[in-house]
């Protein structure tokens, strides 16, 4: 790759990986107007993917001596399940939430997996083969994605507040928890509701994001030791130092991988069980 007729830099490197593939020209910092075509892409596919592994499992689950496959599918919905018991008490409520966990759990971690591919796999393929200028193959990687999955969270949380305590319940939480009933407390109470539902819609999706945006630059860094590994060839440390930092980055992001999306996903199982207890 070059920039401008002139080899690429390190940062330039760096900086043309972090640009994503858009449906537009971005003129300002917030445009709502532009699409992040490739986290699009990348998040439906690997949706399309998770789901089609939870309908094999259930289409093939037999009540005999279960396969590889069934088991380890059987030891995450019971994993699942068992969390949504322990959070959400109201078992009509579980009949949506724990299938609903069990989908966030899998989509993150497949997408959360995507960090694992070479850094210029896909990118190098795009630009080779289908003339993209750019490619971002981590959706979790992008704020957008994970904002939008944690605002999901707050609207299936508002609906759970409303069909559990109703409109008018709901309405009078809102101005009278977490301080009390007196007028005078109304306008603090119905902030601090509001402080509290943008803190958890906002923490929630920037966890995630953080972790894998970093994750991401980390794997970055380690293929500019390759880089430099492969042009100039020092000595065998740096070679050496690459393949032992990359396999061990690797093996340690793994547990990031797992753990981003649990927590993600009890989370979820929190914040929909707090729209389920009366204050």
């Amino acid at each position: 790759m070059a920039v401008e007729g002139k080899a690429m830099t390190a940062g330039d490197y760096i900086s043309h990986h972090l640009v994503h593939l858009q449906s537009k020209k971005q003129e300002s910092i917030i445009d709502f107007s532009v699409f992040n075509l490739d986290s699009i892409f990348f998040s439906v596919l690997l949706g399309i993917i998770g789901s089609y592994v939870l309908y094999r499992a259930a289409k093939s689950a037999t009540s005999g001596v279960p396969g590889r496959f069934q088991a380890a599918v059987e030891i995450l919905v019971e994993m699942v399940d068992n969390q949504a018991k322990g959070i959400v008490h109201n078992a009509q409520s579980r009949k949506l939430v724990a299938p609903l966990a069990l989908t966030v759990f899998v989509w993150i971690f497949l997408m959360n997996s995507m960090d694992f591919l070479p850094v210029d796999l896909l990118p190098l393929f795009g630009e080779k083969v289908l003339h993209l200028s750019y490619m971002r193959v981590v959706p979790t990687a992008d704020l957008s994605t994970t904002l939008g999955l944690s605002m999901s969270v707050l609207l299936v949380c508002i609906f759970y507040n409303i069909k559990i305590k109703g409109m008018g319940g709901w309405v009078h939480e809102l101005f009278t928890a977490p301080f009390g009933a007196h007028p005078i407390l109304w306008p603090i109470n119905f902030l601090m509701q509001m402080i509290e539902f943008a803190a958890k819609t906002v923490s929630h999706g920037m966890r995630l994001f953080g972790n894998m945006y970093a994750g991401e630059l980390v794997f970055m860094l380690i293929a500019l030791m390759g880089s430099a590994a492969a042009f100039t060839l020092p000595g065998i440390l740096l070679p050496v130092g690459h393949i032992i930092a990359g396999s061990v980055w690797a093996i340690f992001h793994i547990m990031i991988v797992a753990l981003q999306a649990f927590i993600f996903m009890m989370l979820t199982l929190v914040y929909v069980g707090q729209a389920h207890d009366a204050h």
